[in-house]
């Protein structure tokens, strides 16, 4: 039958062995890991116990991230795993796996906050020259795509300071500074080999510390 997760192959506490008193059973059954890989979303279904339906994860390449402090969810691309506390190896070999810490794009959350709190995230400040370049180039456009430029009602600005006034609308300095390199560190959070989804969280705070030591650590080995 193949992977089995009995006890009768285990000794007893006190060291003894101990013999079966049966055969393996369908039960008992284990199957190979998944050993889930970063690339295109491939997904194989797998018929379980009691007729249910595992969705085991070959290989994906995006997920649902929650940004704990703004309470939201956005569809984010995976880039790159960077760290697993279990071991190099899954790093290595770019594998996702539960309470893998990964990179994802930043792109659907400076969206969202730009949209929400009307307040730049992540822009790059165009020197002189270059902000006469884009006049230049943008001649006598009145209709612009950058959300900030647009024109809006007293109403509507009156909404936007009421919600810059926030202690939510004030981004922490290291989280800035992923979002200026356009790449997030999040954990996941789901199993991908049991329901096909790679999804989790982006690290704030003492988190987010604690894993930026970890990675600077084994950089520098």
């Amino acid at each position: 039958m193949g992977l089995s997760r009995n006890k009768w192959h285990k000794r007893r506490k006190t060291g003894g062995k101990q013999h079966p008193l049966r055969k393996k059973r369908k039960f008992e059954l284990g199957r190979p890991a998944a050993m889930t890989k970063l690339g295109t979303k491939r997904i194989h279904r797998v018929r379980v116990r009691g007729g249910n339906i595992k969705l085991r994860a070959m290989r994906v390449d995006q997920g649902n991230y929650s940004w704990p402090s703004q309470a939201v969810s956005r569809k984010s691309r995976i880039i790159d795993t960077v760290y697993n506390a279990s071991n190099n190896e899954l790093v290595r070999t770019k594998t996702l796996v539960k309470g893998a810490v990964v990179q994802i794009d930043a792109a659907p959350f400076k969206q969202w906050f730009e949209a929400f709190y009307l307040k730049e995230l992540g822009r790059k400040k165009l020197t002189k020259a270059q902000q006469k370049e884009q006049a230049l180039t943008a001649g006598a456009e009145t209709v612009t795509d950058d959300i900030l430029a647009k024109q809006r009602s007293k109403a509507a600005m009156k909404k936007y300071l009421t919600r810059q006034k926030l202690t939510n609308a004030a981004v922490e300095t290291t989280l800035k500074d992923q979002f200026h390199g356009g790449r997030l560190y999040a954990r996941i959070s789901s199993r991908p080999g049991q329901v096909g989804r790679a999804d989790g969280y982006i690290l704030e705070g003492k988190e987010l510390e604690f894993y930026l030591k970890k990675i600077k650590a084994k950089k520098a080995k």
